[in-house]
């Protein structure tokens, strides 16, 4: 860490589950804690149920609203055919951030060995905000935001971290 001052964002996070309620979203309620424990704000919070289409559309809305810097979504992220959160993700991404997926493998295979090479964790940018995709398990939320979301979403992280290059994240879309 550096002498740099934290700097508090806006978190969105959606659950993507056919099943799941308010009040069973243990993998929602996992990041909001972390979220809430670093000092940031969650901005919105929602479930919606495994439907492309619509998750496609929340991102979107999101990536639209001032008032949300990152979306972190889980569940969704697996094999099954039911399992398109990535797909809507990639419908939205502008970037992909590839090494953000290759990073969770290299924390999960210390977890749970090869099966981490059952999960399609993915991370994007679009319209200045940053999108993650993770795997429905609260041990799975536990190991991105521990390991690579906290830090990497912290001014103070060095050499680099992604809030410094936040305000660039739309360069392209400004007039010269």
């Amino acid at each position: 860490m550096t002498d740099r001052a934290f700097v508090p964002i806006r978190i969105a996070v959606l659950t993507v589950s056919d099943t799941r309620t308010t009040a069973d979203d243990k993998s929602g309620n996992t990041l909001v804690a972390r979220i809430e424990d670093a000092g940031h704000l969650v901005a919105d919070r929602m479930i919606l149920p495994d439907e492309r289409a619509q998750i496609a559309d929340q991102l979107r809305k999101w990536c639209a609203d001032d008032a949300v810097d990152v979306v972190i979504s889980t569940g969704g992220t697996g094999l099954t055919g039911r399992d398109v959160t990535v797909e809507a993700h990639r419908d939205v991404y502008e970037k992909e951030i590839d090494a953000f997926g290759t990073v969770f493998t290299i924390v999960s295979m210390q977890k749970i060995g090869t099966s981490a090479v059952q999960s399609r964790a993915t991370g994007g940018v679009a319209n200045g905000t940053y999108l993650f995709a993770l795997p429905g398990s609260p041990g799975a939320c536990k190991d991105a935001w521990d390991e690579i979301l906290v830090k990497q979403l912290d001014y103070r992280h060095m050499p680099c971290n992604f809030v410094e290059i936040m305000p660039r994240l739309d360069e392209h879309q400004r007039r010269k």
